[in-house]
């Protein structure tokens, strides 16, 4: 006989149980008499005023008829004449189906075998209705909708069995055969609703439930292919939400499902004044549970909304190119849904890209703070240095730092830096710490220790030749790459080569003074030998900035030019330019650890 059921199921359309041959012969239905004796079985219980006689005393032709008419109603989850429905005790939701004693044994084992299929309805049943819950979440309200359109069509099948069995053609070994293409489906469906219930899941936990159990699966096609419906019909919410957050930037999660997570406290501002930059690394973040499927790449799907996020922040229009196949709508094996993700990946990324090179000038800014902070144009700093003098020999509490300001906008608009459009964002500023203390301070904060407060005061006897340092306007969203993390690795180096400049020039000094004295006969006096340790100073003073300027930084900030020139994100470029300062710090020698032992 071939299959008469089917457990196929489709989104959105429903699984169809058909029965193909209802015509099913038994051993009473050969009697013309069955339809007419049971209807007067009816008339006989309710004229005996609604008292149940034991199913034992009538025959076993009348029985069947009985348990089969009991079994279409337990089909549907209601209790029949003889067969009733206990609560399971300490289980939530879950309750058994029981025969009467006296029952015929044959009868008893054939409804035995069917109410598995019975209890798992009940329970499905009650679990859509629970799970349609505002509070639920989008995912399982997708699933249980799936859940609904199958029971819908299982109560269909119940209903074409039933009517069968009004005319007489459905024998209790007919119930069982049709039931059987549906039990394994029905009792799958049941254990991962029972697992959700009981964990109480929702989200990517739930289609992580669902995608492990067809898995599981592998030896039963229809089953399994149920089940990967079901994870189809409950991920097309969730896959929404995806859609949303790599075409727009945007989360639109109001259940708290989705795996990235917004922190709203953070706000781009802080880029200026975090130098963690937790902005960039934690306004955004993954958390757990992420769907198996989108596992290998979730760090692309974090990384792709937060560069559209910041290109809406700036007023940009991200408009994605327009694709039939860009909708984030199914996934399978054919892993459409991937090329997707990396098509929509790629594209905000060029689009930042651009935008943060082009109209907002990166390598330009880059520059501008290479010939302040890195002294690649310091003929300002030379002037500067002339007509603040006095100021800086003062005592760091005595230094007033709107006059410094006023003599560096002076040194600025005299110079060769007036031709600079970015200028006026150079501001100055005094540091409260040495510069051995601040590098000590940079090695803890990257150690994550927690420093001492002594490290906080103000050392005796500091000077603003020491304390002086120059600070650079960075506006968003060029402050994602030159965060105030990298603004204190420039300001360092600066302090470092702006004390050799004055060590220099001092030297200078004191070489013109003893040439003043060269007409004396002072040879063999400590005149002399004072002449010749000048001379040597002066000579190592000169060579080493000149390694610091043509061996270290010039060579450096090449390289970090033509990797930014052709970096594919906007993270190869923070990364190249956080290599760049780190190889800087550590070839200026500012990381010897002789050097961060000094108090």
């Amino acid at each position: 006989m071939e299959n008469p059921a089917s457990t196929s199921i489709s989104c959105p359309s429903t699984p169809r149980w058909n029965l193909e041959r209802p015509f099913l012969t038994g051993r009473f239905h050969q009697e013309a008499k069955t339809t007419s004796r049971f209807a007067e079985l009816k008339l006989d219980s309710f004229s005996n005023g609604g008292l149940e006689k034991a199913i034992g005393c009538y025959d076993a032709a009348i029985q069947e008829l009985i348990v089969i008419d009991d079994l279409l109603s337990a089909l549907l989850g209601i209790e029949g004449r003889y067969i009733s429905i206990k609560r399971v005790h300490g289980k939530e939701n879950e309750v058994s189906f029981q025969v009467e004693a006296s029952m015929d044994l044959t009868l008893q084992e054939l409804a035995k075998r069917i109410f598995p299929l019975c209890e798992s309805f009940l329970f499905i049943s009650q679990f859509v209705e629970s799970r349609s819950q505002f509070k639920k979440g989008l995912v399982n309200h997708a699933f249980a909708a799936a859940l609904r359109a199958l029971l819908l069509d299982y109560q269909a099948m119940v209903a074409q069995l039933e009517h069968q069995f009004r005319l007489g053609r459905l024998s209790i070994q007919g119930l069982w055969f049709y039931c059987q293409p549906m039990m394994g489906s029905m009792q799958a469906l049941f254990a991962v609703t029972r697992q959700v219930s009981a964990n109480d899941i929702a989200g990517s936990a739930v289609l992580n439930l669902l995608q492990s159990q067809a898995k599981a699966m592998a030896g039963d096609n229809a089953v399994r292919s149920l089940l990967e419906k079901m994870t189809q019909c409950a991920s097309n919410a969730y896959l929404g939400i995806l859609e949303r957050w790599v075409y727009e930037g945007v989360i639109d999660d109001p259940y708290g499902e989705f795996f990235i997570e917004e922190n709203k406290s953070l706000k781009k501002e802080s880029l200026n004044q975090d130098y963690d930059t937790k902005y960039w690394r934690q306004r955004y973040s993954l958390k757990e549970g992420i769907p198996t499927f989108l596992a290998n790449i979730a760090g692309m799907i974090l990384t792709t909304g937060k560069y559209l996020n910041v290109m809406r922040e700036c007023g940009h229009s991200v408009q994605l190119p327009a694709s039939e196949n860009s909708k984030l709508m199914s996934f399978g094996s054919n892993h459409q849904y991937l090329e997707c993700i990396k098509a929509a990946y790629d594209f905000s990324s060029s689009e930042l890209l651009k935008l943060i090179k082009e109209k907002y000038d990166l390598m330009g800014k880059l520059r501008s703070i290479k010939h302040y902070l890195l002294l690649d144009q310091g003929d300002f700093l030379v002037h500067f240095m002339d007509i603040a003098r006095d100021e800086l020999s003062k005592k760091l509490d005595e230094i007033s730092v709107e006059k410094l300001q006023s003599l560096l906008d002076v040194a600025l608009r005299t110079t060769a830096a007036a031709a600079d459009p970015c200028h006026e964002d150079l501001t100055c500023c005094v540091e409260r710490m040495s510069l051995p203390k601040s590098l000590r301070a940079l090695k803890d904060l990257v150690d994550s220790k927690t420093l001492d407060i002594n490290d906080q005061e103000v050392p005796m006897g500091i000077t603003g030749l020491e304390a002086f340092s120059l600070s650079y306007k960075v506006r968003w969203p060029l402050s994602i790459v030159i965060s105030w993390k990298s603004l204190s690795k420039y300001q360092l180096i600066f302090r470092f080569l702006f004390h050799c400049k004055h060590v220099e020039r001092q030297l200078c000094w004191a070489w013109q003074v003893h040439q003043g004295v060269r007409s004396l006969n002072t040879r063999g006096t400590s005149i002399s030998r004072s002449s010749l340790l000048c001379r040597s100073m002066l000579k190592f003073i000169n060579s080493l900035l000149h390694y610091l300027t043509f061996e270290v930084l010039e060579p450096n900030w090449h390289v970090m030019h033509n990797r930014i020139q052709t970096a594919k994100s906007i993270d190869e470029v923070i990364q190249h330019h956080d290599f760049f300062l780190d190889k800087c710090l550590r070839e200026c020698l500012l990381l010897l650890p002789q050097l961060l032992k000094v108090s």
